[in-house]
């Protein structure tokens, strides 16, 4: 039996493996709409966390049902007020924390995601709270700026991640000279990024890390790293046939970072060994273990809250548990973020979980992305168009690149395709 599980191809290489990356995105991205629809001012936060991971164990329930496959959270639900950077997910059994509530117009990232036989899909949106029974107005100002800052800087930066002359056209010479660029070093990469975040008076958020995904795995070898701080680097390219979790982080102040006071709260196993003395630290190796792998998971999710805490001590001590630091905006300025999930295939980028489009016409500033490099790269497009297949499909419209502003408007036909 050891044999034929190691003789299974994984990669993209097998239609079987981008199938249950985009059930497990389609989860995370039903899941993020629903907990989007509570983030309104005056609720709690430990409240929408829960209600969301009851709704990501419902999702998950509903498919693969009888197969023998693990199944399960890539990500735990957390709510990150404005100032957070990192993931935020307090306990029920800290008073203070558990009494947090969302304040209006504060910008509001939401961050989840499930997992099929270990391929994960996470997602991460930012949205600006609104008051309960408010109908959503038109955001201006400074949360503006913040929003499309973030928008078009994670769409740059997917254009960026499209390996060299992938999406070439021409003769097979001007392909070959397209094809034999150089990937863009990760200066150059966050070199753009700031031009981008400039325009609307902002910061990128330091040390915001985009990885390679792989299965049981989120933390792969290589990354990319935007804006970073003293001894991080970034590692490698990306390449046809890889999955990624694409991140961007973007500040209203100067995008420097500190440890903030909440207890860490999300952790992830990791691949060490350490011979734990604790009973209740074997006792939540052990359930962690069983309930997400190696995903990242959240102390709430535990058994028992108190021992969680207790127990979790010597496993970071010890190594087997990684544990993720609550980290905000060193000015305690507000921040938002976006986490988009991709897949890199022959045909281009292909995104399996993301936020869902952004209505531009919801936000109004006077701001805007004047250099032409810039504006010529959002321009290019991240996928081929193949064209629908459908029976139903509509009249053909004359082929056009698809911009920054259309591209979330032709990925279902995209991603319908690749099926």
């Amino acid at each position: 039996m050891a044999t034929e599980t190691s003789d299974i191809d994984y990669s993209l290489n097998n239609p079987d493996t981008l199938t249950k990356y985009k059930t497990a995105a389609q989860i995370s991205e039903k899941v993020l709409a629903e907990v989007s629809k509570l983030c309104v001012a005056g609720e709690k936060i430990i409240d929408i966390c829960e209600k969301g991971d009851k709704l990501i164990e419902e999702e998950i329930a509903k498919v693969y049902r009888g197969k023998k496959i693990t199944k399960g959270f890539s990500h735990p639900t957390t709510v990150s007020p404005s100032a957070f950077v990192t993931p935020y997910t307090p306990l029920r059994s800290d008073e203070k924390e558990a009494a947090v509530e969302i304040q209006a117009g504060e910008p509001i990232k939401i961050q989840l995601g499930a997992q099929i036989d270990g391929f994960g899909s996470i997602v991460c949106n930012t949205i600006i709270a609104q008051a309960k029974d408010v109908a959503k107005d038109v955001v201006s100002g400074r949360e503006a700026d913040l929003i499309l800052a973030t928008h078009y800087a994670n769409e740059l930066l997917l254009r960026l991640m499209v390996p060299p002359g992938l999406l070439a056209s021409g003769t097979d010479e001007e392909k070959a000279k397209a094809a034999s660029q150089k990937a863009p070093s990760q200066s150059k990469i966050t070199g753009l990024l700031e031009k981008v975040v400039k325009a609307y008076e902002c910061n990128l958020v330091e040390s915001t890390t985009s990885w390679l995904f792989d299965r049981n795995d989120i933390e792969g070898k290589k990354k990319i790293v935007i804006s970073p701080s003293e001894n991080t680097k970034g590692e490698g390219s990306p390449e046809v046939g890889e999955v990624w979790g694409v991140e961007m982080g973007v500040s209203l102040g100067s995008g420097k970072v500190k440890q903030f006071e909440q207890r860490a709260t999300l952790h992830r196993r990791t691949a060490n060994t350490y011979a734990l003395k604790r009973p209740t630290s074997r006792k939540v190796l052990s359930e962690a273990q069983k309930k997400f792998g190696t995903f990242p998971f959240s102390l709430r999710q535990l058994e028992d809250e108190r021992d969680a805490k207790s127990g979790v001590i010597e496993c970071v001590r010890g190594n087997v548990f990684r544990q993720y630091e609550v980290v905000g905006d060193k000015d305690n300025s507000p921040v938002a973020r976006l986490l988009t999930t991709i897949a890199i295939t022959k045909n281009g980028i292909t995104k399996l979980g993301s936020a869902p489009a952004l209505d531009l016409s919801k936000f109004k500033t006077e701001k805007k992305i004047t250099d032409e490099e810039i504006l010529s790269i959002l321009e290019q497009p991240i996928a081929r168009n193949t064209g629908s297949k459908s029976k139903n499909k509509k009249k053909k419209k004359p082929a056009k690149k698809a911009t920054a502003k259309e591209e979330d408007e032709e990925e279902e036909e995209e991603e319908s395709d690749d099926e």
